[in-house]
């Protein structure tokens, strides 16, 4: 059985990963998995990681190589009943498929020949949700909106939500057969509202586990919190501070960042360097050093100048520049073609894990909002922020402790 804070045997059943989320660019905005199978790992497609536990798979497992993100609203008169049934139906059916069973409803055989593909099925809560369902006075505090940033340029209509849900697998069609089954059953309680596409390397694509790179080129994912950390359950997973229904819970913020590949394939390479803060050949700081070298804010180079510069991703990023603050970050990359000016719609699909978004994310976002060279090459199209319960244990349901107590 999963304990609270035992974090191994979910990361060890899914051997198509190559280990447990390694890190960050600087500490706070764009975020990667450490990738590649380990020695000994499953056969590509046999990985499975189990959705009972105490907490949601999908959070601190390694990334798999497909994503699909969505987002729906309940329907009109849904509320609590109509919530509650759709929520004990969905959980029956992730548990099935993340096992490398048939779905019981609206089965498609879309992955009939598959295995489970290290599938993770991962839900949170709206805020919307609680207004919508009477439960008002339980929603957290920290599920307050998030603030308007500088530079935004937020589609609302792909943004927010009741629920969110997160499906992750090593295979595109063992990820769609799960999307289309949820989105099947939901029918009739609730819409969908926005549904996002993303990717990552495949598993054993390399010789070895090393961080990813994104579509910048950048090797992304150094300074990730990881789970041998003593105080890595605190900065990710919520605690007596929260309702009870949330306590092991988690908060997550989506991003949908359109990265402006264009403009940042044209600047030099030491140029880009000096955005990022960090080699881009092997991710070592600018300071000096490996990829896992500690960044050196102080380092100067033999003219007197600042090794890493002041408005260096890296820099503004450091959670040591904020207070601290830190996320797990569990970004995917996509790409939906052209713009109508023949750009790129690229970029990434960033995903935090917190345990408070006010002492996260938000502050974090806003610094980096005013001071990181990075933002020129970035911009956030879309967002949300969402409460993940715990998970649920075998016959029960996620969110079970919210809608039944």
């Amino acid at each position: 059985m999963d304990t609270r804070d035992g974090f191994s045997r979910r990361a060890l059943l899914g051997g198509a990963g190559a280990g447990l989320v390694a890190g960050a660019v600087g500490g706070a905005a764009l975020g990667r998995a450490a990738e590649a199978a380990p020695a000994g790992a499953p056969a590509l497609g046999t990985g499975r990681l189990p959705f009972h536990g105490a907490r949601q798979a999908g959070i601190v497992e390694p990334q798999q190589a497909r994503v699909h993100l969505a987002g729906f609203d309940l329907a009109a008169g849904a509320g609590r009943d109509g919530l509650r049934t759709l929520m004990r139906r969905w959980s029956a059916t992730a548990a099935r498929l993340t096992a490398g069973e048939p779905a019981e409803e609206h089965e498609s055989r879309i992955a009939a020949d598959a295995g489970p593909c290290s599938l993770t099925v991962t839900f949170g809560f709206g805020a919307s949700l609680f207004d919508r369902t009477g439960l008002t006075a339980q929603r957290p505090q920290a599920l307050e909106p998030l603030p308007d940033f500088p530079e935004d340029a937020i589609d609302r209509a792909r943004s927010d939500g009741d629920l969110w849900v997160q499906i992750g697998a090593d295979d595109a069609l063992v990820a769609f057969h799960a999307l289309r089954v949820l989105q099947q059953q939901a029918a009739g309680t609730a819409t969908a509202r926005w549904q996002m596409s993303g990717f990552g390397r495949t598993p054993g694509a390399t010789g070895r586990p090393v961080t990813g790179r994104n579509l910048m080129g950048q090797i992304d994912g150094t300074n990730n919190p990881k789970p041998q950390q003593p105080d890595f359950a605190t900065r990710v997973f919520c605690g007596a501070e929260a309702p009870g229904w949330l306590a092991g819970g988690s908060y997550v913020v989506q991003r949908r960042i359109r990265m402006l590949l264009d403009n940042w394939e044209n600047l030099p390479e030491d140029r880009q360097e000096r955005v990022i803060g960090r080699r881009k050949a092997d991710g070592a700081p600018l300071s000096g050093g490996a990829e896992s070298t500690p960044v050196d804010l102080t380092a100067q180079n033999p003219d007197g100048t600042l090794a890493i510069p002041a408005d260096a991703h890296v820099r503004v990023a450091a959670p040591a520049a904020n207070g601290g603050a830190a996320m797990l970050r569990r970004g995917f990359s996509y790409h939906d073609g052209l713009l109508p000016d023949g750009s790129p719609d690229a970029g990434l699909l960033f995903l935090a894990f917190q345990a408070d978004p006010r002492r996260g994310f938000v502050p974090v976002q806003r610094k980096l909002a005013r001071g990181d060279g990075l933002s020129r090459f970035l911009r956030h199209e879309a967002s949300g922020l969402y409460a993940v319960p715990p998970g649920a244990p075998e016959g029960g349901y996620v969110g079970q402790a919210l809608l039944e107590g």
